[in-house]
């Protein structure tokens, strides 16, 4: 069985032929991947730049790497961008786990009234941001994306009214929505909301189809806040050539 070439993460791609690997990076490709001399690796930088290895050594958590190729991948466009309202405990951080691997761009968290997760401003809000940022990273690295999705502050309803003005289109996930998933933009950015699991207050909705943002549902059922976005980005895959 064929096996693909693993992707490690680094801060800043090495500009010489030479690379060394280490940290916990180089800890997980030699003592958990156990990679060998003489196997090609992938070191990505998560903003479109990737250089392709072979493995010269191994140490206890260190490689040494020769450079075999260098590419540069553009960034997607148009960008999806993912405002997901707070889901409490690992529901949370599997939204954003699928969304990464379904595609999505960048991601906004969205302090919605009915979430049951605050984050509140402190240590504890930060925990939560960094295992959302951790999350994303991990499965950027794991689905082997150039790019690796940002995870902005959170922000209220109000901030996401005015990222609402700045996108080509906005579409939020509801319910009791009439209108279909359609009308995708070819250019800027296109902005996804999904709302936490007791569902988008109508004030709310009030303030972001005010802003611009269209309410579409994707069909019969009714999605659960962790699975809503992939199943929407899976949609717009297909009705566009965004991930051909």
């Amino acid at each position: 069985m064929a096996t693909t070439t693993p992707v490690f993460l680094v801060d800043q791609l090495p500009a010489g032929d030479t690379a060394v690997l280490d940290g916990p990076e180089g800890h997980h490709a030699a003592a958990v991947r156990r990679l060998r001399v003489g196997e090609e690796l992938v070191l990505g930088d998560g903003r479109g730049g990737r250089l392709r290895c072979v493995i010269d050594s191994v140490e206890r958590d260190t490689l040494r790497l020769t450079a075999l190729e260098r590419v540069r991948v553009p960034e997607p466009a148009p960008r999806v961008v993912l405002a997901q309202a707070l889901v409490k405990g690992d529901r949370g951080e599997l939204a954003v786990e699928l969304a990464t691997e379904a595609g999505v761009d960048a991601i906004v968290p969205w302090r919605a009234s009915r979430c049951v997760a605050k984050w509140e401003d402190g240590p504890r809000g930060e925990k939560a941001l960094a295992k959302w940022r951790s999350t994303v990273r991990e499965a950027a690295k794991q689905s082997r994306r150039a790019w690796v999705p940002e995870v902005s502050a959170p922000v209220s309803t109000n901030q996401l009214a005015g990222l609402v003005r700045t996108c080509a289109r906005a579409l939020v996930l509801h319910e009791s929505a009439s209108e279909r998933l359609g009308g995708l933009p070819t250019q800027g950015d296109l902005l996804l909301v999904v709302g936490p699991e007791g569902g988008i207050s109508e004030q709310e909705l009030g303030v972001l189809t005010e802003a611009g943002a269209t309410a579409v549902r994707l069909g019969p059922s009714v999605l659960r806040a962790s699975t809503a976005a992939a199943v929407a980005l899976g949609a717009i895959g297909a009705l566009t050539e965004r991930w051909s």
